[in-house]
């Protein structure tokens, strides 16, 4: 059986499965036939197959015996429809016969005790490192307006994000990196981080690139920051070079105050801590 299989759905049981399966098969049979080729034992046979035949798969053809015959593929699967909308009808038949009870007894307590709460806005949630980072990293260059900012020690996501990338470059959003001075990687990462650099001054040159001078606490990116706190959103990681990467986790912010502070942090490392990579 795949996952695409109709009789995965069916809610039957193994033996009106079996059943069903069979007469797909053979056209059409007797139920002490149907029996013996399933190995349904011969007092459960008649009940498999009027279950069958009540749930509108199976088809009772009168005689001495009885025959009984698969539906046709097609009309399996309307009538599998079909009973999954009487489902649901009846279900929504149920709901809607408690609504007004329901709601008469519980929204005058929610909203007594929504007013007693104090309005507060989250500062950040978490998300764990790599996909849902990675994620949540290209959302933000797909809402990006004016301008995007990133810190990392190489850019080495970037194959990860770059079709959001480049839609953003190509919006005319402002993209500028600062980059770990190669003097603090390993020779592996700085061969990376010099064979990513070629590759966006070639590929993406409205790129601005520059190296920090000294280590940078905390990597990630934040999109059109406002110093009057009325927009912004970013996504960052605090260092923690003894904390494995499938351990570690990036925290996202639309705090509008927190990415002013984010980015003020950018430009003071961007203008007085860092220089410029060269072509």
């Amino acid at each position: 059986m795949t996952d695409t299989d109709l009789f995965s759905v069916l809610n039957l049981t193994e033996y009106e499965e079996a059943a069903l399966r069979e007469l797909l098969h053979l056209g059409q049979s007797s139920a002490p036939d149907l029996a013996e080729a399933t190995s349904i034992p011969k007092a459960r046979i008649y009940g498999v197959l009027d279950s069958l035949a009540n749930q509108g798969y199976v088809k009772v053809i009168p005689g001495r015996p009885k025959q009984y015959q698969a539906k046709h593929p097609d009309d399996l699967v309307e009538q599998a429809l079909e009973s999954r909308r009487q489902e649901f009808e009846s279900y929504r038949e149920q709901i809607e016969s408690v609504r007004e009870e329901f709601l008469a007894e519980y929204e005058p307590i929610y909203d007594q005790a929504a007013d007693d709460i104090r309005p507060t806005e989250e500062l950040f949630y978490v998300v764990d490192v790599g996909e849902p980072s990675q994620r949540e990293t290209r959302a933000l260059y797909e809402s990006a307006e004016s301008e995007i900012r990133v810190l990392t020690k190489s850019f080495g996501y970037v194959s990860e994000v770059e079709s959001a990338l480049a839609d953003a470059v190509e919006r005319g959003v402002s993209v500028s990196a600062l980059l770990l001075a190669p003097r603090h990687l390993l020779a592996e990462n700085r061969r990376r981080q010099t064979d990513i650099i070629d590759y966006l001054h070639d590929s993406y040159p409205e790129i601005e690139l520059r190296f920090s001078d000294e280590r940078m606490p905390w990597r990630g990116t934040l999109i059109d920051p406002s110093m009057e706190y009325d927009s912004g959103e970013a996504t960052f990681l605090v260092e923690q070079e003894e904390v494995a990467n499938h351990l570690r986790q990036a925290a996202v912010t639309e705090n509008a105050a927190f990415v002013a502070g984010f980015a003020r942090y950018f430009n003071l490392i961007w203008e007085y801590e860092s220089s410029r990579v060269r072509q």
